[in-house]
């Protein structure tokens, strides 16, 4: 008994010391050997896995730039001097990446008019889209619960006061996930230099748009008239052609409800936050 005890340990270990032989040469062979590129260009990401790049994360965005498919400046987190360093690293010039912002556009707050029936459903916003529509009559604002605040890794947007997010340019990254978190479409992406913006959604008749929000754009037309094609009223809106836009041409004065205006860029500093 103890033999064959003996012999079948012998026979096991044989077989292990075969297979661990075998597995050491196919790692050998088959290994595929990273590029160190990838290494040291995911050493310069922020690290942050935000996907604002569309990619899985930062790694996954290292190996995309190393095999050509991404340029150094998709990353729109990412500072100019690594970007500057990262295009070095890999022999490219493309280091130009225009710096976005997001913009609020949305006037209302507690110049929206209340829904006579007050709204107990759920507080965040994708939710309350679905639900009700929260607080608010107009169908088109924000909705104040937070969903961008929730949305942004960097810290650089809180809910101001009267429940409108308040973006931190100091501290924004320009990723865009406020964006994307926003149901209503109210957060837009914009070059950091635009100033000019039509601080309303709503698509309701004048007569409504007035009666649920006195912010709100009543397609009057007034900043069309002198635009050169700039701005056009669509379905109810002043829609901005930014190609066609000499900003000092539009009088931003004249708008009865100051839906359209040039952005006030109130420095806010992170202490805030």
């Amino acid at each position: 008994m103890d033999s064959i005890l003996i012999i079948a340990l012998a026979t096991m270990g044989g077989l292990g010391f075969i297979f661990a032989g075998g597995l050491a040469f196919a790692d050998k062979k088959l290994r595929v050997e990273e590029n160190p590129l990838i290494a040291k260009i995911n050493e310069l990401l922020p690290n942050a896995n935000c996907g604002a790049c569309g990619n899985a994360g930062c790694y996954d965005f290292a190996v995309k730039v190393v095999e050509g498919k991404l340029s150094p400046s998709s990353c729109p987190v990412c500072d100019d001097e690594s970007s500057a360093e990262i295009a070095k690293l890999i022999g490219s010039d493309d280091v130009n990446a225009i710096k976005l912002l997001p913009r609020i556009l949305c006037g209302g707050a507690d110049k929206a008019k209340n829904k006579e029936v007050r709204y107990a459903g759920p507080s965040n916003c994708a939710l309350a889209d679905i639900v009700a529509g929260g607080d608010k009559k107009c169908g088109y604002g924000c909705l104040g619960g937070g969903d961008c605040v929730d949305a942004c890794k960097f810290n650089a947007i809180y809910m101001g006061e009267d429940k409108l997010p308040v973006v931190i340019e100091e501290l924004c990254k320009g990723c865009g996930l406020c964006a994307q978190a926003c149901p209503r479409g109210i957060i837009e992406m914009h070059p950091a230099e635009r100033d000019l913006f039509v601080y309303c959604k709503s698509h309701d008749d004048p007569k409504t748009s007035k009666e649920n929000c006195s912010a709100a754009c009543i397609g009057c037309g007034i900043c069309a008239r002198n635009s050169n094609g700039a701005v056009e009223i669509i379905d109810n809106l002043a829609v901005i052609h930014y190609e066609l836009l000499n900003s000092a041409e539009i009088p931003v004065e004249k708008c009865s409800t100051r839906a359209i205006k040039k952005i006030e860029r109130n420095k806010i500093t992170a202490s805030l936050n």
